[in-house]
């Protein structure tokens, strides 16, 4: 017997009540067969479409066997049920043979098999239908020229499209409004808002699809604002909307930021029903996550009767989206067991374990992909690698790559990042060359890691010539990220004053990352006028950027200017800029462990004490104390212990009780390393022979056999 098919076609929403009736009609059928009466050729349409909207494959097939039973096979209004039964249901071949089988056709009977195929994501084939029929001298009626109107809009094929409209104006449907709105949908669909506002403006009568047409399409094309002015203008004229114009302005609302018109939204939704429809509620889960505002969406989210694919994977993006990854990774844990995942899903989860180097909880998930055979659907692969290459696994990442068949510029630029950031400069700009000979043209992304690997590794001459490249070669004009990067590279290396002048030349206006560039130059080679210089404009930017006060804190600790530092402290204070707690996480066993500056409330803190004593009396025996303080008499002051909070140390002695010898241990904090934990770092490392992965907020250590892969810039 054949199977179900296992995508079943897009219906039309039902609320539960409607859902319920289609329920209760099948039943009726049921009772009806068991008292022994014969249905008639009324009966049979009337079954069918019910099985079309639930929709119930298996009833359907049922009720195709009784009606060969009782010889209505040759009736052409049950058949055409049959075939609309079967698109509904998400089998579109089984809808062709019966179509194929037919002696005699109506157009309904065309219009249902090409309706049937689009539905089904099945555009070429219900095209070339469309053409057969028109060979065939059928005459197609407004219900064939709107339904093909809006595939030919799927298919990209603008002189296709283009010739539908123009044989609907030589078949007088030019002014219906079904035909106007599937022209708005088609024109949508190909990018082209202008004719689509255009068929709008002419439109004598416009009814609620034609505006939500207007608004959705503007939505989808990258015109948010748009979505929300003709929003606007529907509702002056007092338009009601239905679930898909909630959910298209919930969209642009998201895309916005428009928290303000969101709630309103939510409101009417609330009020007029909408809130049952699944795709106007996940509309609202991911207005509310990308509005910041996640306890909303949870709310929303707790609410739902029926949570489908999209509903879990909104929330588990939400989750990324406000750097709440642990509970994106509890969410996803959670949906297995109800929800099958799809790409969506597993590229929102793989960013939650890259984002708290979860890599045990990340394998796992590669292995639920390689299971479900879509290894290779959409930014999937990109996913993966981003995974690897984030939680310091080069080597996997690697394979990741080459395993990909058809790699794009994301992939290169992914893998080339992770060469930066794992402090192999060199192989970065190798690794770019290969990319080039490849045939891949490089873009923005491309030069920032270039230059990043640049600055890293103190090549300035390289990085100059890369940086003019940029235009010269590929056509691409820097942007503030590319004049950071040089800003960084060239104060890096002391080249403070030709870094100054490079602000000064820039021919668009620096922002806070640039000067913030060249205040970290200054930090390292102790310039603290220039420093103060760049402080001022940064500040004046981002005057509540707790790191850049923590940048000018470090300039003024490492000159000893404490009288400085203190009045910088107290501006943080006053702000509430340096309430951040430290905070360090590593994954043991598939589960991930916070720990928090001055938290003792860790089980196992007893024993990460005691083999961090033991570890601090080793470095004193050996003369390598830990760096505590720049002034013995005013410890408080220390940026070190009011900055680091070195909670990474709990966590790398966490890691180190409970894994294996010879086990890497890669921990994630939230803020800089300072340089006493630095130090404490490299000494454990050489001490316990393990490998120690730290990535901070500033950039990733590797520290191994006593050294590490940041070449101690900044902490010496």
């Amino acid at each position: 017997m054949p199977r179900p098919p296992t995508k079943p076609a897009l219906n039309p929403p039902f609320l539960p009540l409607a859902a319920g009736l289609l329920e209760e009609a099948l039943d009726l059928y049921h009772r009806m067969m068991w008292a022994g009466l014969t249905p008639d050729v009324y009966t049979f349409p009337c079954v069918l479409r019910s099985c079309g909207g639930v929709p119930d494959w298996r009833m359907g097939r049922e009720v195709h066997a009784h009606v060969l039973r009782f010889w209505f096979g040759g009736e052409v209004d049950v058949l055409n049920a049959l075939m609309t039964m079967y698109a509904k249901c998400g089998d579109a071949a089984a809808a062709r043979k019966v179509f194929d089988s037919m002696t005699i056709m109506d157009c309904i009977s065309w219009n249902a098999m090409i309706a049937g195929h689009f539905e089904n994501g099945e555009c070429n084939t219900g095209l070339e239908l469309f053409l057969t029929m028109l060979e065939d001298e059928v005459q197609p009626n407004l219900m064939t020229i709107t339904s093909v109107t809006v595939a030919s809009g799927l298919l990209s094929d603008i002189s296709f499209a283009k010739e539908m409209h123009g044989l609907a104006v030589k078949r007088g449907f030019a002014t219906d409004v079904a035909f106007c709105n599937s022209l708005i949908q088609m024109y949508a669909s190909l990018g082209m808002m202008g004719q689509a506002r255009t068929v709008f403006s002419r439109m004598d009568t416009r009814d609620a699809m034609s505006w939500t047409a207007m608004i959705s399409g503007y939505e989808k094309n990258g015109f948010p604002d748009k979505a929300l002015e003709v929003y606007a203008l529907m509702e002056v004229n007092n338009v009601s909307p239905d679930d898909i114009t909630i959910a298209s302005a919930l969209a642009a609302c998201a895309c916005l930021g428009r928290l303000d018109v969101g709630v309103k939204l939510h409101e009417l939704a609330e009020s007029t029903g909408f809130m049952s429809y699944i795709v106007v509620a996940n509309a609202l889960l991911e207005m509310y996550a990308k509005s910041k505002h996640i306890d909303k969406a949870i709310e929303v989210f707790k609410c739902m009767p029926e949570k489908d694919v999209v509903s879990w994977s909104s929330m588990i993006a939400g989750f990324c989206f406000n750097h709440r990854n642990f509970e994106a990774l509890y969410y996803f844990r959670h949906m297995l067991a109800d929800v099958k995942p799809n790409s969506v899903t597993f590229i929102a989860a793989l960013a939650a374990c890259a984002a708290t180097w979860a890599l045990r909880s990340g394998k796992e998930i590669h292995a639920h992909v390689l299971r479900h055979g879509i290894e290779s659907e959409g930014f999937l692969p990109n996913a993966l690698i981003d995974l690897y290459v984030k939680c310091g696994q080069t080597g996997y990442a690697w394979a990741q790559f080459c395993a990909h068949g058809a790699k794009d510029v994301v992939s290169w630029n992914t893998l080339l990042a992770g060469f930066v950031a794992h402090g192999h400069g060199d192989t970065a700009l190798s690794f770019f060359n290969q990319m080039v000979k490849t045939g891949e043209c490089p873009d923005e992304v491309t030069f920032v890691a270039l230059l990043c690997a640049c600055s890293r590794g103190g090549m300035v001459s390289e990085g100059w010539e890369l940086f003019h490249s940029m235009t010269e070669k590929y056509s691409i004009v820097p942007n503030l990220k590319h004049y950071a990067c040089m800003v960084d590279l060239l104060s890096r290396v002391g080249q403070l004053e030709e870094a100054h002048n490079f602000i000064n030349e820039m021919p668009i206006a620096p922002d806070a990352a640039v000067w913030g560039a060249l205040l970290n130059g200054c930090r390292i080679h102790r310039h603290v006028e220039l420093g103060e210089v760049a402080a001022k404009y940064v500040l004046e930017l981002e005057p509540n950027d707790s790191g850049y006060h923590i940048l000018l804190c470090d300039l003024y600790a490492d000159a000893e200017r404490w009288d400085k530092l203190a009045r910088v402290r107290k501006t943080m204070r006053d702000r509430g800029l340096d309430h951040v707690s430290g905070c360090s996480w590593v994954e043991v066993k598939g589960v991930v462990h916070a720990f928090l500056t001055d938290d003792e409330s860790h089980p196992q803190i007893r024993e990460i004490n005691t083999v961090l004593e033991g570890i601090y009396e080793r470095m004193k025996a050996s003369g390598w104390a830990p760096v505590e303080s720049h002034s013995p008499e005013d410890k408080e002051v220390s940026k070190d212990d009011i900055f680091c909070g070195h909670s990474e140390r709990l966590a790398v002695a966490f890691g180190l009780i409970n894994t294996a010898p010879g086990t890497l241990v890669s921990v994630t904090k939230n803020q800089c390393t300072c340089q006493s934990c630095h130090t404490i770092l490299k000494m454990i490392s050489n001490i316990v022979r393990r490998d120690i992965i730290v990535r901070d907020s500033n950039q990733l250590h590797h520290f191994k056999d006593g050294s590490c892969t940041c070449g101690d810039e900044g902490y010496v």
